[in-house]
């Protein structure tokens, strides 16, 4: 499964020290796949010493040059389209198609970040002094860290890797234990675009002895992360240390508000359809359901027939449309939540249960859960699960007032047909991104993040590459003052 590739330093593929490995699971054998190798601190030295080199040629490398590169690179990701979705499917058991759009979209990123390298542009001050020139300009900020997540596994470091590069950093990915073949496989094809020495590190191995040994290096200068709160929490305060920029996605609990006047068929297939997306596991995936009490019946009736269409099982079937969840523990917690909104008066109106035909793996049936009552965990804390809770409301106040409540700030979702009320509505909730009667929040043109605690900073867009970036003042006197 890996054996082409390993942790890369100097564009070279090698194993770590010792021949340390750590085993790599599937999901939906719950077998070992494979081994990748398990970074030691010689190896971390090496790298951070590699990357450190690679910074100071690839930031004098012309931006026309690294744009070049990053195109490239995106036109052999989709070369490669296949072989990463298989990649992908095979460690964390989505389906195939999942697989191929999430690839592609990686790929876009490359393209966007190809053209943003060409223009990070810099400003003119005018002066107050005749003979005084006010500039400033911006140049990359440094060695950069890559932390990204499972569930996204090409496209999460797609995102911070294409930005980084774009503005002249170097970069040391640190891809998800569960799932590090396709980040190799989007490795791969930067090394066959040209890309030079140095300039991409990825290292896999123990996530706390990594991170914590490149965080404390002075070499990194700036750390991306996707992944938990709490583990964004402990990372702040590890960055604290060497005042280091930082930039984090750390989840959310989408609000879903469907108005009276919305279509609540349509809705519950647009938000059904992204509910399951993933089996649950999407970072902005809908996950709290206030619907309008007028038409609470008719979306819920929408809504399980959906979910009752999902086929579950292993992504490299392509008849299957929902795979397992990544880990035993992932799926025993999501198990926790509906007991504890059935023990509390909700009733499992489909799923609820691992499939009958499937013994082994990390399956959950699509689940919808009604009359759930406002004291259930479900509404709190993140179902990080192909789980879905629906309650109704009358008054609109009350109803922001619940979806701002939690800590949570990445994503919420309105459904009206009025769009002065849609767009007032999407003003009010408390969240970095927000779609009005849409669902996809996610593509390369467009800066993705949060609030609150689902963390600070953008990815994607034209404010992407600015996390990337430090401005420099220069205050130039054409004319030395003569001495006296």
């Amino acid at each position: 499964m890996y054996d082409r590739f390993g942790l890369l330093i100097d564009n070279r593929w090698q194993p770590a020290t010792g021949g340390k490995t750590m085993p790599v699971y599937s999901p939906v054998t719950e077998d070992v796949i494979g081994h990748v190798p398990s970074a030691q601190s010689a190896d971390i030295e090496k790298a951070l010493a590699s990357a450190a080199k690679g910074f100071e040629a690839w930031k004098a490398t012309p931006a026309w040059t690294r744009a070049k590169i990053l195109r490239r690179a995106a036109d052999l990701m989709r070369e490669h389209v296949e072989d990463i979705a298989r990649i992908m499917s095979t460690e964390t058991g989505k389906p195939l198609a999942e697989a191929r759009g999430e690839t592609t979209s990686s790929a876009d990123y490359f393209e966007w970040y190809a053209e943003e390298a060409k223009r990070v542009f810099g400003q003119v001050i005018p002066g107050r002094i005749p003979e005084h020139r006010l500039s400033v300009i911006f140049q990359p900020v440094g060695v950069c860290l890559s932390l990204s997540a499972w569930n996204f596994p090409v496209l999460l470091p797609a995102r911070k890797i294409a930005a980084a590069l774009a503005a002249g950093c170097s970069v040391i990915a640190r891809p998800a234990s569960e799932a590090p073949g396709s980040c190799f496989a989007l490795a791969q094809c930067l090394l066959d675009a040209g890309t030079p020495p140095a300039a991409l590190t990825v290292l896999t191995g123990p996530a706390q002895q990594l991170t914590t040994a490149l965080i404390a290096s002075p070499i990194v200068r700036k750390v991306s992360l996707t992944g938990s709160i709490a583990v964004g929490k402990a990372l702040l305060k590890q960055c604290a240390d060497g005042v280091k920029r930082v930039s984090m996605e750390l989840g959310g609990h989408a609000p879903v508000i469907i108005h009276r006047d919305a279509d609540p068929v349509m809705a519950a297939k647009a938000t059904a359809a992204a509910k399951f997306r993933n089996c649950g596991q999407v970072c902005i995936s809908p996950s709290r359901f206030y619907v309008h009490e007028s038409i609470r019946p008719r979306f819920e009736e929408a809504f399980v027939a959906y979910a009752k269409t999902l086929v579950v099982g292993d992504g490299l079937d392509e008849k299957t449309t929902t795979g397992p969840m990544i880990r035993a523990r992932g799926l025993a917690g999501a198990q926790e939540l509906i007991k504890d909104a059935v023990d509390r008066g909700a009733r499992i109106a489909a799923g609820g249960r691992r499939p009958a035909h499937l013994n082994k793996g990390h399956f959950l049936e699509p689940t919808v859960l009604v009359d759930v009552p406002g004291g259930a965990r479900v509404w709190s804390e993140e179902p990080f699960a192909p789980i879905a809770p629906i309650a109704g409301f009358t008054d609109v106040d009350e109803v922001i007032v619940r979806a701002n409540a939690l800590s949570f700030g990445l994503a919420g979702y309105v459904f009206s047909n009025d769009a002065a009320f849609a767009q007032t509505t999407a003003e009010r909730l408390e969240v970095g991104m927000v779609g009005v009667n849409e669902m996809l929040l996610a593509s390369a043109e467009i800066p993705f993040g949060g609030v609150k605690e689902s963390g600070f900073g953008r990815e994607g867009g034209t404010l992407g590459i600015q996390d990337y970036l430090e401005a420099k003042f220069i205050r130039h006197r054409l004319i030395m003052p003569q001495a006296s």
